[in-house]
């Protein structure tokens, strides 16, 4: 394995569309949402093993989180295990860890994910991250996974590439749209050059922080004037009046869209976001009436196109019952048309609001 080579996962995120089970004490990213005996942590965790040395994996997560991901990979060491004193999205989070990885080795060359997402066909994605690896070693470039469209999807960004190559599956990316309505996801799902935006990038420390200083000097600055601070025990101090000061930015808005260096390996593993229960409902085995059922103790009857997901004992009857999401939860039952699933984020505001916080 290359020295130089590290994976940085991303596991702050709050999972509010996969409540009632995600949580704020504990949300998507460290439960078994897909019932397959791994969290979606762990699984990513799993997924770069195969090809990133064990101190070169990193996880970058929300302070009040570090100990749910200490247990849950407890064997990383515990200095790769980094929190952050607030959310302020994807940039910071990058400008931090970039320049963290390039004091100790300028030539790192770093894989950064989130930690929710569902991949299948590990020897396709590990041969696609070792072919971006290889690129951005060589080249001044940045790198994206590109995934083909399955349907015009309207929770996905896109990326708009230039269908021509010098190198073989890597195509210079035109430009990144934010989330289409559904006339213009039509049309990108017609187009042979579209690829809904996976949100895994591949760059060199070097690089990133070069684009951060050309395109948000602002942001990489505060970083810079407490570099010396960074991998001591004065780091923790020094993040956090940094952190006070940044701006909550995506990566996409900071340097992607505005970057002419950038690329797309367009990705042939099988992939979901696992963004929200339909997501979810996708991926897991259907009954020949394309019900999903996770959990002991489900019985569904005269139903089509439903989702129980019940993480107690408690007998679950559903019946005569067609494209419902179930969810239940020791304190918590939550049953909603699985097209209405896109306001769950108002049924937990409206609960918050007429119960407090307890359930949140």
């Amino acid at each position: 394995m290359n020295k130089n080579n590290y994976a940085i996962i991303m596991a702050g995120g709050i999972g509010s569309r996969f409540w009632p089970m995600s949580r704020t004490q504990r949300p998507k990213q460290f439960l078994d949402i897909l019932g397959t005996g791994r969290t979606l942590l762990q699984s990513t965790y799993d997924r770069f093993e195969d090809f990133i040395l064990n101190n070169n994996i990193y996880v970058i997560t929300s302070e009040e989180y570090l100990d749910i991901v200490k247990e849950q990979l407890s064997n990383i060491p515990l200095e790769n295990i980094i929190g952050e004193p607030e959310r302020k999205n994807t940039a910071p989070c990058i400008a931090y860890i970039a320049q963290k990885l390039h004091l100790l080795n300028p030539n790192s060359n770093l894989i950064i994910a989130p930690s929710d997402h569902l991949i299948s066909n590990q020897d396709t994605f590990r041969d696609a991250c070792l072919q971006g690896l290889k690129f951005t070693e060589e080249n001044n470039a940045f790198v994206t996974l590109g995934i083909e469209p399955t349907s015009p999807n309207t929770g996905y960004g896109y990326i708009k590439t230039i269908l021509e190559t010098e190198v073989e599956n890597i195509f210079p990316v035109e430009k990144f749209t934010e989330k289409p309505n559904l006339e213009k996801a039509i049309l990108y799902y017609r187009e042979f050059n579209y690829f809904w935006n996976s949100g895994i990038f591949i760059w060199k420390s070097s690089d990133i922080i070069a684009a951060f200083e050309a395109y948000m000097p602002q942001l990489i600055q505060l970083f810079q004037a407490k570099k010396a601070q960074l991998n001591t025990p004065q780091e923790k101090k020094a993040i956090k009046s940094i952190y006070q000061k940044c701006p909550s930015v995506s990566i996409d808005y900071a340097i992607m869209e505005y970057a002419q260096n950038v690329y797309l390996i367009p990705a042939k593993f099988t992939w979901s976001d696992l963004g929200t229960w339909n997501s979810a409902w996708d991926n897991y085995s259907k009954d020949e009436y394309e019900n999903a059922s996770i959990g002991q103790n489900n019985t569904l009857i005269d139903s089509k196109g439903c989702m129980v997901h019940s993480s107690d004992k408690k007998l679950v009857v559903l019946g005569g019952m067609e494209d419902i999401i179930v969810v239940n939860t020791v304190d918590t039952l939550l049953i909603c048309k699985r097209k209405n699933e896109q306001r769950i984020k108002d049924y937990l505001a409206k609960v918050n609001l007429e119960r407090g916080l307890q359930y949140c």
